[in-house]
């Protein structure tokens, strides 16, 4: 039985539904798990055991506890195989693991990655799956999507990416459902054919209409930083508004999750990356992610030095 831990967005159920794929070809069994950087230790140490085959993608890797995730794997991979597959940047001083078939790249989406990594044992049509996660990841220009887009009509892949990632952000945390749309996938159906997720696509469109709307209303902003609060709807999406709307450089909205913040940041002007990192160092939290989406679980009681931390080092990191 192999063990598949992926992230719940797009990217992560369509990286995890190639790695089905391939292990399907194989004729092996699978358990999908779906995680966060935040989480991935915790979880490892839940679902996996000595001895398992280990399949992750599109996790970053939180400078927090990093160092313990790579021990655990390592031990893990004297037993059995370990695959990471992942397209964030890498922590400050981070090391090839022993023992774990490490592939990473920034370049691309983390489904773009996978599907090279497995493509002599795939159909050549899965290269479609892969597309809907680059588009979902906003990475749909690199020069493989380029390539193998040319292999589809590209208004119906971007269709099809469409319902897919309407409706897992529809979804939530529902991870059953995830793994269905997983196993969908898995055999290159359609998402629109599946008819659930298609409804929640349609609901989910008409629910981020009302989110901006109401971004737009609320948006506040404290120096460069334009900040949506508790915003009814997703994270992410509310953080891009923010920015738009609030006109700072930076875009940052919130939930509270028992005195947890869990934030979004989006800017195309600061690299939030290596921004996150540094203040998650001084301040002892978790955060990072991508030059320009990244993402913090902050106690509610820092909120207010997390955000005079953004003002006063963003011009370190700004993007040229």
């Amino acid at each position: 039985m192999a063990k598949i831990l992926v992230h719940g967005d797009s990217d992560g159920v369509c990286s995890g539904a190639v790695y089905q794929a391939f292990l399907k070809s194989k004729g092996i069994e699978t358990n999908i798990y779906f995680t966060h950087p935040a989480g991935l230790l915790k979880d490892l140490l839940e679902f996996t055991k000595q001895g398992d085959d280990i399949y992750i993608a599109d996790i970053a890797l939180d400078e927090s506890s990093y160092r313990d995730v790579m021990r655990l794997l390592e031990e893990r991979g004297k037993s059995g195989r370990v695959v990471y597959i992942d397209h964030h940047p890498l922590p400050e001083g981070f090391e090839t693991p022993k023992n774990i078939e490490f592939f990473h790249d920034t370049c691309c989406s983390a489904s773009e990655l996978t599907f090279r990594y497995f493509e002599k044992d795939l159909d050549a049509d899965f290269t479609r799956v892969a597309l809907y996660g680059a588009i979902g990841d906003y990475i749909d220009e690199t020069p493989w999507v380029r390539e193998h887009i040319a292999r589809w009509d590209k208004r119906f892949i971007y269709y099809e990416a469409g319902v897919l990632i309407q409706g897992i952000e529809g979804t939530g945390r529902n991870y059953d459902f995830k793994r269905l749309v997983v196993e969908h996938l898995s055999q290159n159906k359609l998402p629109s054919s599946l008819k659930e997720l298609s409804e929640k696509a349609l609901k989910q469109s008409a629910l981020d209409e009302e989110l901006r709307l109401w971004v737009k209303k609320n948006v506040r902003n404290k120096g460069i930083v334009s900040i949506a609060e508790n915003p009814p709807g997703s994270v992410g999406r509310a953080a891009n508004y923010a920015r738009i709307y609030g006109g700072g450089l930076i875009g940052v909205a919130y939930e509270n999750r028992g005195g947890i913040l869990v934030s979004s940041l989006r800017s195309p002007y600061v690299d939030l990356n290596r921004l996150l990192r540094t203040i998650s160092r001084e301040l002892n939290i978790q955060g990072g992610g991508h030059s320009f989406a990244a993402g913090a679980r902050i106690p509610i009681g820092l909120l207010d030095v997390f955000i005079e931390k953004i003002n006063s080092y963003y011009q370190k990191f700004k993007l040229s």
